[in-house]
């Protein structure tokens, strides 16, 4: 009989803990696509996405991001802050139509960038994060929409898988990419 209700309680503390996190990805977002994102990533285990949007408290939305600046039209999505210090991660409008898989992928990177700039490092490791969880949840006999999100994550994950110990070709990307070496020099300039 202890035995029973020693199961029977552990089911129900684990149904609960389940039922609980499932709702709090409510706390992320209002919107139905990103939310069904959100619990795509929970269904695979993604705790590092779920721990990184926790601790910085992000809100996740779909924003035109050239409302934020021109040069960021074309970007897939940005980490920031508003007025008040709040964190968003900004999803491109352009973008709210693609597989919810990929708007994980995109939600997943932009997860692990902490502060207002990125460095080398973070964004090598947000970039890695993207290209794993594609590699994840790609379904393996669909046809995604020929996007340039698309084939950022295929290239991304190509450039994952051949990478090795002593070559990181992911980082190698970003290294050789003008709109990192900018941000990184600004960093330089400002002494950080």
């Amino acid at each position: 009989m202890l035995k029973r209700v020693t199961v029977l309680l552990a089911c129900l503390f684990v149904l609960s803990s389940s039922c609980a996190f499932a709702m709090n990805v409510k706390c992320f977002s209002d919107d139905v696509k990103i939310r069904q994102a959100l619990t795509m990533l929970d269904d695979i285990g993604a705790r590092d996405v779920f721990d990184n949007l926790h601790e910085n408290s992000v809100k996740i939305i779909f924003y035109d991001l050239s409302q934020v600046s021109f040069s960021y039209a074309n970007h897939f999505a940005m980490n920031t802050t508003d007025n008040w210090g709040d964190r968003y991660i900004l999803i491109n409008t352009k973008y709210k139509n693609a597989p919810v898989e990929q708007i994980a992928c995109l939600i997943a990177h932009e997860s692990c960038h902490k502060g207002k700039v990125a460095t080398l490092s973070e964004e090598t490791r947000a970039t890695r994060t993207e290209a794993r969880y594609w590699q994840v949840l790609k379904q393996r006999n669909y046809n995604y929409p020929n996007t340039k999100l698309t084939a950022r994550l295929n290239s991304l994950a190509n450039l994952e898988n051949v990478s090795t110990v002593n070559h990181d070709y992911i980082q190698d990307r970003i290294s050789n990419s003008g709109f990192y070496k900018e941000q990184l020099v600004l960093r330089e300039r400002k002494g950080f």
